[in-house]
């Protein structure tokens, strides 16, 4: 059996323990999810959701500090990062608060005269399953649950296993906001148990933000039993620099995109593709600038620091050059930069999660864009360019759910989070994660 467990990474002292779910309480987290759905999801107003939503940002505000040092001990966060993080989470539970009844709003389709009318109504499905990562454990909670609790739908959430002190936190602020008995359930379920929750009928998707493995294995699950799933999977995402007048500010740029989170973000840029006239410049101002960025705060275990650290060897192994701040010490990772991986090298179609940069070297900018897109992987990128017309070109051709152009951690919660290729599909936030689990209704009237 699972347990769930608070292990501090910077510290290595276990802290409070939570025991698994037993199969009762999985039926009976059911059972509550789905009462509450036909009681409170199927018959109060959008405007009575989004004041419940609206208290859930203000406690959100008034937890932080609670929050914040829970995140902080779970998987090492900054504490700054932390804190910033439940501000963030409360901005999307007021984002949607304040649009879900635009959103949700009953569409007409024009028809000829005399023939009626149609109108398509956007409708809760029921039960839905979050399965949570831990690298942002407040953020990822709020992307999932805010929009699905506003459309009506009930939330049964199993959070990362490192991050139950989160879940226990989060679920109590639903409560305490005047949510139902049944309308975001915290489950501390095994993987097994994962598997009963989807097959269960009135169990209606799933939303898995996570690893390339896990998100395969729970599609697959949820294939079986004809259940609708997003993914928001793993990244590599590219970052060019195809021309800058600045370049002392792109590497900034380029830092933060690197070490943000200690590493550990899925849309973070990973891969630097540099065209050869900045390259040289680039590579000798991002190396000492990465170097002495090194994150004083731990990856989120030391298995995954050793993770890491055996992508790193197979990579030097594999005719990379190597360049770092230090020795890895427990869960804490040095800054690291890696150069001259080719094709052929393990690494160059994996995600490195934690402060490790790969740098390349592109001809022009059609090299750059073929290299960019030389990955399984889709979720975000990153084009740095002082010509407008060329960001914009090389941005419809990079194979991505999100580009940014000329700037790094611009994410909001009125713009659509998501991937494609191997980093999953559907989108959270914005208008359209409230559309991935709505029943667009038609309803057509004769004339």
């Amino acid at each position: 059996m699972t347990d769930f467990a608070v292990l501090n990474p910077a510290t290595g002292v276990l802290g409070q323990t939570y025991r698994s779910a037993t199969d009762a309480e999985i039926a009976a987290a059911i059972d509550s999810a789905a009462t509450a759905y036909t009681s409170w999801g199927r018959t109060t107003t959008v405007a009575e959701r989004a004041a419940g939503l609206r208290r859930v940002a203000e406690l959100h505000r008034e937890r932080s500090a609670e929050l914040a040092a829970a995140m902080v001990e779970e998987m090492g966060k900054p504490l700054a990062d932390a804190e910033g993080e439940v501000d963030f989470s409360a901005s999307i539970f007021d984002y949607y608060a304040d649009n879900a009844e635009a959103f949700l709003a009953d569409e007409q389709i024009p028809m000829p005269e005399g023939e009626g009318t149609a109108v398509v109504r956007k409708a809760p499905v029921g039960v839905l399953l979050g399965i949570m990562p831990w690298n942002f454990p407040a953020y990822q909670v709020a992307r999932f649950a805010a929009p699905n609790l506003a459309t009506g739908n009930t939330v049964l959430l199993k959070h990362a296993p490192q991050c139950p002190r989160s879940a226990e936190l989060l679920e109590q602020i639903f409560r305490d906001a005047g949510f139902p008995e049944g309308a975001y359930v915290n489950v501390y379920a095994t993987i097994e148990q994962v598997e009963t929750i989807i097959a269960d009928p009135r169990v209606q998707g799933v939303s898995l933000t996570g690893s390339e493995r896990a998100g395969a294995a729970v599609a697959e699950i949820a294939g079986r039993h004809l259940k609708k799933v997003v993914l928001e999977l793993g990244g590599s995402d590219p970052f060019l620099v195809l021309g800058s007048k600045d370049l002392d500010a792109v590497v900034e740029a380029a830092v933060f995109a690197r070490t943000d989170n200690t590493g550990q973000v899925c849309n973070a840029g990973k891969r630097f593709v540099i065209v050869d006239e900045f390259y040289d410049d680039f590579v000798s101002k991002f190396t000492d600038a990465l170097i002495a960025a090194t994150p004083a705060t731990p990856l989120s275990s030391e298995a995954a620091a050793k993770n890491l650290a055996r992508q790193v060897d197979e990579a030097v192994a594999g005719g990379a050059t190597l360049t770092k701040a230090g020795e890895p010490q427990g869960a804490f990772f040095p800054s690291a930069l890696l150069t001259d991986v080719t094709p052929e090298n393990p690494v160059y179609h994996q995600e490195l999660f934690g402060p490790v940069a790969m740098v390349f070297r592109a001809a022009d900018e059609a090299d750059a864009v073929r290299i960019a897109n030389d990955t399984p992987y889709g979720l975000g990128s990153y084009v740095f360019s002082d010509d407008a017309e060329q960001a914009q070109r090389v941005a419809d051709q990079i194979e991505a759910g999100m580009v940014y152009v000329n700037g790094v951690g611009m994410d909001a919660a009125e713009l659509p989070f998501g991937g494609v290729k191997r980093s999953g599909f559907g989108r959270e936030l914005g208008r359209f994660g409230i559309e991935e689990f709505v029943n667009k209704k038609l309803i057509r009237t004769a004339g």
